[in-house]
């Protein structure tokens, strides 16, 4: 049949030899694809079989084992929403110092809030600390103390310069909303090691929640148990108190019925996680009846715990954030896995200054920052060592990104830097006074071993006995993970 045989009577084109392979062509195409869209293990970019944790409907807080032997048993993670400014803190720049109010070639006319000013030296004087001689700023010298065990990071980047996309970015792997924060993965991939406690329980700042609120430690779309437990020394959580006109006895047995009619419920509706989740969620506010008044009773604390902590001296703020400080170690020491601790909420709580956001006078609302942190975080630091506690438990300091080493027009504060921050890890595998990674002669942008909060999310995964590349869970037709398709563990870091 020739083209002009191949046309119909309604001047249509029929079916040609070279129609029929293209059409052949695509249909193969869309089998193929359906085929891989149907398959369990869909898309899978990095060439490494999944491992979805087998949970137990009943009891999905049950301990698992991690993919290889892990050097942390559990996590800190100590979260400072605002950007901290790391050329005022922990990466010390001379050049500040030498080029202060002028504007050398390279810096922006514009960045993030506006028009840009000069370089500015640091707010506070470095000096070396301990026996690393680590040069760090007298803004927090609490903290300084103890650089012979932590271990730097000075060249991390990130993918934005807003703060409520950046903290998504940091704690859940993804800008947008909706994605499992770091905690819940990893209480989806270990469970728990204590019954009576949640697994991951999130300390908020006695001010309130951070920007993006509860997505810094939710669940996602993995199951309900996994997010994480809200709750600090001031606020324990609701509705765990037992009503006055309930003795202990009848509160028991009420608590057994219920659980033997949702036992009796589930098994109606089998494999049903979301279920499964609610009721071993309401099971354990149960038992946080017990458990949580105990934990929250910090008057048994030593006076002399007290003192170190901060809980008797300075503003209300900073006594009411050491109480927390406080709670997270007994929480540590009860076996919670991750303890996520906030120093910093959403400004738009009309409580003032509330986080480390400097866009002008950066000396005081760093000062007033930092007096609340400094002497609480750097005695629990310490008081987990002084217990050996380090020696399974992995701290993180962290901030979602850095600030500019030049003013604002303003002359008062520095901008977001997405290009170049510090953050650190102390503890179980890591090694100690160490610093891997540098930032310019500025720290304005990342300049040697620069690595992105993929690397920096993989590297915890790897402490905690966990492959990142194989923790994935089926979502939407992917699997999905904390560092998408990227990261690599920075293995300069490890012990």
């Amino acid at each position: 049949m020739n083209e002009a045989e191949n046309i119909s009577s309604h001047g249509h084109q029929l079916l040609s030899r070279r129609n029929f392979m293209r059409n052949a062509g695509f249909s193969l195409g869309g089998l193929g694809l359906a085929q891989l869209l149907a398959s369990d293990d869909p898309l899978n970019f990095t060439g490494k079989d999944p491992v979805r944790p087998e949970l137990d409907a009943d009891r999905p807080y049950a301990p698992r084992p991690p993919h290889f032997e892990p050097k942390a048993k559990r996590v800190l993670i100590i979260y400072c929403p605002g950007a901290v400014s790391h050329v005022d803190t922990w990466d010390y720049k001379p050049a500040l110092t030498k080029y202060h109010g002028q504007k050398p070639p390279g810096i922006p006319a514009v960045t993030f809030e506006g028009p840009t000013g000069n370089i500015a030296k640091p707010f506070w004087d470095f000096r070396p600390r301990g026996q690393s001689g680590k040069m760090t700023s007298d803004l927090l010298p609490h903290l300084g103390k103890h650089v012979d065990d932590y271990c730097f990071i000075h060249s991390l980047t990130t993918q934005t310069s807003a703060h409520p996309q950046g903290e998504n970015f940091f704690n859940t792997g993804f800008t947008m909303e909706g994605f499992p924060s770091f905690g819940s993965w990893v209480t989806y991939a270990l469970g728990s090691s204590n019954s009576d406690l949640p697994a991951f329980v999130a300390i908020n700042d006695p001010r309130g929640m951070a920007r993006s609120g509860k997505n810094n430690f939710g669940n996602g779309f993995l199951p309900a148990a996994f997010q994480g437990t809200d709750f600090n020394a001031k606020n324990p959580p609701a509705n765990l108190a037992r009503p006055f006109s309930m003795t202990h006895a009848d509160d028991k047995a009420t608590n057994e019925l219920l659980k033997k009619l949702n036992s009796k419920h589930l098994e109606l509706y089998p494999g049903d996680s979301d279920l499964a989740a609610r009721i071993a969620s309401y099971e354990l506010a149960g038992q946080m009846q017990t458990s949580v008044p105990e934990m929250m009773a910090l008057d048994n604390e030593p006076a002399s715990i007290h003192a170190e902590y901060g809980t008797d001296s300075g503003t209300v703020l900073k006594r009411e954030y050491a109480k927390n400080c406080i709670l997270a170690r007994r929480l540590l020491e009860k076996g919670v896995r991750v303890v996520q601790l906030f120093n910093g909420s959403d400004p738009s709580g009309g409580n003032g200054i509330t986080n480390w956001d400097s866009h002008s006078k950066i000396k005081e609302t760093h000062a007033m920052q930092a007096e609340i942190m400094d002497q609480p975080t750097g005695a629990l630091i310490g008081d987990l060592k002084r217990r050996g506690m380090l020696e399974d438990t992995l701290v993180v300091w962290c901030t979602e990104f850095g600030r500019m080493p030049f003013l604002q027009g303003n002359g008062t504060g520095r901008d977001h830097n997405p290009d170049s921050f510090t953050c650190f890890m102390a503890g179980a595998g890591v090694k100690k006074g160490f610093s891997y990674g540098e930032s310019d002669e500025f720290g304005f942008k990342a300049a040697v071993e620069p690595k992105e909060i993929y690397d920096f999310n993989a590297t915890i995964l790897h402490l905690m006995g966990l492959d990142h590349e194989r923790l994935s869970y089926y979502h939407n037709g992917l699997e999905r993970r904390l560092t998408n398709v990227h990261g690599h563990v920075i293995k300069e870091m490890l012990a």
